[in-house]
């Protein structure tokens, strides 16, 4: 198996001429399959795909990791691009969300941007389940992320409305993607809401692969506390993850704390980014 990841949105341009914003798109191929995980904020994903010469395939699925408008926003933009496609989804995909940030005077709302019935009118098939569903014979989406360890909190500045008051929201949509290559796991995440260390060890749970290999994605890293990080660090150590490429809501301070942990491991993932593990080569990347 061949496996490339190429970044179409991201905070962060890697490359002239390319797009960013406040978001996370990956298109996934991998075991003959092409996947389109997040959408990113608006239409920076395709930009950057018509940057690279990509054209996404018509009716390609997509996986959304989270409601969140940064990674949900660019739907509609890609639905009218490449027609009725598979959308797989947590079912609280369709909760209003809100978070209530330091620097703000009220909670805004930060849900998906658009209704259920205009999504399906441009093609959206919604697949929702909370539990792992299994695309191919080697990719799995996670389903909810169960939080076993005991550093890993979602911030308590996030927040659901029920019948019109606030609650914390424990953000059961969170996701992420899970391949199985013959070097170990690849794992690509949206933004890791209930744990980065929870994520791996659900893939390990799910796909029987103790190995590895490669994590990419949002790590929701940088509202975290110092010893957060650190006990998020030696845990990835600890589990022999050999590549980590970090992106969207992981923040400069714990990018470097990366860098420090993980030397030559570890790299930067940004809008035009590409990555990939080939199976077919027996040394490691």
């Amino acid at each position: 198996m061949k496996i490339r990841l190429t970044t179409l949105s991201e905070n962060t341009a890697g490359k002239p001429g390319f797009s960013a914003e406040w978001g996370l798109s990956i298109l996934v191929e991998a075991d003959d399959h092409t996947i389109l995980f997040d959408t990113g904020a608006g239409d920076v994903a395709l930009r950057n795909a018509d940057r690279l010469g990509i054209r996404i395939p018509s009716g390609t699925p997509i996986v959304l990791s989270h409601a969140h408008a940064d990674h949900t926003g660019g739907l509609v933009p890609v639905l009218k691009r490449i027609g009725n496609t598979r959308v797989m989804a947590h079912p609280a995909i369709w909760e209003k969300k809100y978070t209530r940030r330091p620097y703000e005077d009220q909670a805004a709302d930060i849900s998906m941007p658009y209704e259920r019935p205009a999504l399906e009118q441009l093609g959206a098939d919604f697949h929702l389940s909370a539990e792992p569903v299994k695309i191919a014979e080697n990719i799995w989406v996670s389903g909810e992320i169960p939080m076993v360890t005991d550093f890993e909190a979602i911030e308590p500045i996030f927040y659901i409305k029920e019948n019109g008051a606030f609650r914390p929201d424990p953000i059961l949509d969170d996701q992420a993607l899970y391949i199985r290559s013959n070097k170990g796991l690849v794992i690509v995440l949206g933004c890791a809401h209930r744990g980065m260390v929870n994520t791996v060890l659900h893939a390990r749970n799910i796909t029987g692969e103790p190995r590895v290999h490669t994590i990419i994605g949002g790590t929701h890293l940088f509202p975290k506390t110092e010893d957060q990080k650190q006990n998020a660090i030696e845990a990835l150590k600890e589990l022999g993850v050999q590549k980590i490429g970090a992106s969207h809501c992981t923040g400069f301070p714990a990018a470097m704390m990366l860098v420090q942990a993980f030397g030559d491991k570890f790299f930067s993932n940004n809008a035009g980014s590409i990555t990939i593990i080939d199976d077919a080569d027996t040394t490691d990347d």
